[in-house]
């Protein structure tokens, strides 16, 4: 029985002459990379376990998730690599070199039959030349730093023909995302998958990576393709060496075959929230769009730029789309500048970044804000994934057309006049509520709710809110860390019930002048806070954030407990615990305090 080409390359890489599905085996790793994201967690697996370096010449970092080295976090965890580099004599493709996986094709380190890991979940792009990749965790590299190897459980294969013609304007993108509408998320799961077919044969490198790239978010293992000739002469041409070609035995066994129609695949879109879920461009066709972004690892190559380019030239963005295009690798950026694709792309008004993975990183050119509507090449739209917006997954064709329409649209369908969103309808509601007479005098001027009796002076902002959560804007998001920092109090935001109110001594809020201390109550319902003073910055900040605050120097004469009812009059002051039927006078809202309570805020 012969062999598939995991198998192949699994059993040129073990110490057994075949392997079989569900073998578990020792495989040499002939590439041990980590990147800017886990790489400082491998660092300290090496140095908390004193663990050697089994070849340094084999061992790499790559940074590609903050290349801009514009986070703090990422710029720590870059240095402690470059150091544990240095010391190690391990070779580092710094900030300025691009994606990782794309790096180690373009420097000759994966080819066919070779293997490698890595800290990117993406790794499996390697497939692309006919290498087995795969994303690992931060001990697994660790290991195999270590030891030059790992166990793997040898995966089943599937393999997929493709036949018949491409049809004309058919992408890779097109391809792939006809793969996940027909496979989904998790039936090719855990599978290693060969593609082939008359003109699987014909893709290019370039093609191949986006296809490649995207085997994660069908589950698979990794999506493998038999290199053709152009493919081995790229690769010995990167490698400066003769290779040899790997590819499966005429006989091997595969778990599942399939024959799918390339002819009948159209130019597909995923839609927002799941890669999965797609449907022909045609069907979105007009949905308006805020910002535009070509590159990640699926499609930042140099086909997809000149795609991009040949549509946009001569041509400008539509107003108020914003278009970022991000290449995967320096090469890459440089041949763009040589081949004058730069010059066009900011002519057309857009944003050209260094190389980098980008969008599918947090912090990078790529993430959109909530209600943005976004248009990208990248390879996963999940929620958060590139910011609170929705996000759509494209081929660069189709990201570049819809730039310059400022609506979703094929490249055939670029309308004359671009379609401008009318943003004046985000207002709509602000401005009918202006209208409505006596509508901001409708808070309640008195309320009623359970008590939280937290009997404790000087609760600062840090205890409130603290500050490892300060660049969180979302209101909804801050709730759920309140008091986290509050010893005894730390299941706050997990129990409390909106309406409740709460009641603590004296200098409630000392410390910083953050602005989430006093928004986390608000996005928790808490209705009002008493205490007995506040630090200065608090109580204007909350003040002026509309959320009631009284002062109350004879909270003792309450004599409260967690669950008593309470009623607060903010015009006259009045605290009454009505469950023990004691009434004390605190200070009542000032004349700007009510104005502004009522007002909803300062603005």
């Amino acid at each position: 029985m012969g062999m598939t080409l995991i198998e192949k390359i699994l059993a040129n890489h073990s110490k057994e002459k075949v392997v079989c599905p569900g073998d578990i085996v020792d495989i040499e790793i002939d590439v041990r990379a980590a990147r800017d994201f886990g790489g400082a967690n491998v660092v300290k697996n090496m140095q908390d376990h004193q663990l050697k370096i089994h070849d340094p010449s084999k061992t790499f970092f790559t940074f590609d998730c903050n290349p801009t080295g514009s986070d703090q976090k990422y710029a720590v965890n870059q240095q402690i690599c470059r150091l544990f580099a240095r010391d190690n004599g391990v070779k580092v493709f710094d900030i300025n070199t691009g994606i990782g996986t794309h790096t180690l094709i373009e420097k000759g380190l994966a080819y066919s039959g070779s293997t490698a890991v890595t800290t990117d979940s993406h790794a499996n792009i390697l497939g692309a030349v006919g290498a087995f990749g795969q994303g690992m965790g931060d001990k697994d590299i660790a290991a195999a730093i270590h030891k030059g190897k790992v166990w793997f459980k040898v995966p089943k294969s599937v393999k997929i023909n493709l036949r018949g013609k491409r049809p004309k304007g058919l992408y890779a993108k097109d391809i792939v995302l006809g793969l996940l509408d027909h496979f989904g998320a998790n039936s090719l799961l855990g599978y290693s998958v060969e593609l082939y077919g008359e003109e699987v044969d014909k893709l290019t490198l370039d093609e191949r990576i986006t296809i490649a790239s995207m085997g994660t978010e069908m589950g698979c293992i990794i999506l493998l393709f038999t290199p053709n000739e152009a493919i081995m002469e790229y690769s010995e041409f990167r490698r400066g060496e003769k290779l040899e070609l790997i590819k499966a035995d005429k006989d091997a066994e595969y778990e599942q075959e399939f024959h799918l129609d390339l002819d009948r695949f159209v130019p597909r879109l995923a839609l927002p929230g799941e890669p999965h879920n797609t449907v022909p461009v045609k069907e979105s066709t007009g949905v308006h769009i805020d910002s535009a972004f070509i590159g990640s690892c699926t499609n930042g190559r140099m086909e997809d730029f000149r795609i991009a380019a040949k549509i946009l030239k001569g041509k400008k963005i539509a107003p108020g789309v914003v278009f970022k295009i991000v290449p995967a690798t320096d090469e890459i950026w440089n041949e763009c500048l040589k081949e004058g694709l730069i010059n066009i792309f900011k002519e057309a008004g857009a944003m050209v970044s260094n190389a980098g993975c980008a969008g599918c990183a947090a912090g990078q050119v790529g993430q959109n804000g909530e209600g943005e509507v976004s248009i990208s090449t990248g390879n996963r739209n999940f929620p958060g994934k590139q910011g609170k917006g929705k996000v759509y997954l494209a081929s660069p064709a189709t990201v570049a057309a819809s730039a310059i329409a400022g609506c979703i649209v094929s490249p055939d369908k670029i309308p004359d006049k671009p379609l401008v969103r009318d943003h004046t309808s985000n207002r709509i509601v602000t401005d009918t509520l202006d209208q409505i007479p006596g509508e901001k005098d409708s808070k309640p001027k008195v309320v009623e709710g359970r008590v939280w009796y937290i009997p404790m002076d000087n609760i600062d902002t840090d205890m409130i809110f603290h500050n490892r959560y300060l660049t969180i804007t979302d209101l909804d998001e801050m709730g759920k860390y309140t008091f986290d920092n509050l010893k005894g109090f730390e299941n706050f935001s997990r129990v409390v019930m909106a309406g409740d109110i709460v009641v603590v001594h004296k200098n409630f809020g000392s410390g910083s002048s953050r602005q989430q201390a006093v928004d986390c109550f608000k996005a928790l319902g808490v209705q009002a806070i008493v205490a007995e003073s506040y630090g200065a910055i608090y109580e204007r900040n909350a003040i002026n954030a509309a959320f009631p605050i009284v002062t109350c120097k004879a909270i003792s004469n309450l004599h409260l407990s967690n669950g008593d009812d309470v009623r607060i009059n903010f015009e006259t002051g009045e605290i009454q615990n009505l469950t023990k039927e004691i009434s004390v006078l605190g200070e009542r809202f000032s004349e700007v305090q009510l104005e502004i309570y009522q007002n909803g805020g300062l603005f």
